[in-house]
């Protein structure tokens, strides 16, 4: 693991392996860089990954005030770092991180935004969640809160639930729960701003699971209409978890869309 600087002191922590052009790999909730440990070989073959641990979690530092426009100034850290141009993966939560950081370095040839969250007029969660989440967290019920963020939030079908709990990364999404009821802030302390990217020229491709929630549907609508270089993919019969669901369908089209 490697360390690099953000803006205002905290270390983030990187894992870099293969060989080839730069691809930066953001993950989201719940998360650390191991959550790409399924299709690090299929990658590694074409690109130098860069898996970000992202702030808070792994080996990577903190900060007593949390904001993720933080974030975006700790991928933005990682691409400078670099010392060429870089591209991004980003998925979920970390695509907002991913997206937010374009405008804050010239590093970036290409980004890769796997349903960004991004705020609509459709409600993120059902009422009363995030005040059951850090009841459950604050009686060590990390588990529970974990299953109920899954079901409520993403949205995640009972049959995939099922198969995601019997892959090595639960335990440590598990212990990264804690973690949960900040990110849900999204849509009280985030606003999109279409028009900041009217100027934002990266080729840019999102991608959206063809049975996924309305909600995932108009944010990543939402980004195609403010991002001037940007393309939409759906992924036939997928959520939001298709690098775990159906691999080779998303190596496939994350390879092809970085080769072009």
């Amino acid at each position: 693991m490697e360390l690099v600087e953000s803006s205002d002191g905290t270390q983030i922590s990187i894992a870099t392996s293969g060989s080839g052009p730069p691809l930066v790999l953001i993950h989201g909730t719940t998360a650390d860089h191991t959550r790409w440990a399924t299709i690090y070989p299929q990658l590694e073959e074409a690109f130098t990954l860069y898996a970000v641990d992202r702030r808070g979690r792994g080996e990577s530092g903190d900060a007593p005030n949390y904001h993720i426009l933080a974030e975006a100034h700790d991928i933005a850290a990682v691409v400078d770092s670099i010392g060429e141009p870089a591209s991004l993966l980003g998925h979920s939560y970390g695509a907002v991180c991913g997206l937010e950081a374009a405008l804050l370095t010239d590093g970036i040839e290409k980004m890769i935004l796997y349903e960004p969250p991004l705020p609509t007029d459709l409600p993120l969660y059902p009422p009363g969640l995030p005040e059951r989440l850090e009841d459950l967290l604050g009686r060590g019920e990390n588990e529970s809160a974990l299953e109920a963020f899954y079901r409520e939030v993403v949205r995640m079908p009972e049959h995939e639930l099922a198969e995601y709990r019997q892959l090595p990364v639960w335990s440590r999404r598990i212990g990264l729960a804690p973690t949960i009821p900040r990110e849900m802030a999204i849509d009280r302390e985030y606003s999109f701003e279409p028009s900041k990217f009217a100027d934002l020229n990266i080729p840019t491709l999102l991608l959206l699971g063809g049975d996924s929630p309305p909600l995932f549907q108009k944010a990543v609508e939402m980004a195609h209409a403010a991002l001037p270089t940007s393309k939409l993919v759906t992924l036939p019969g997928q959520q939001h978890i298709a690098m775990d669901t159906s691999p080779e369908l998303f190596i496939s089209e994350v390879v092809r869309f970085l080769r072009e």
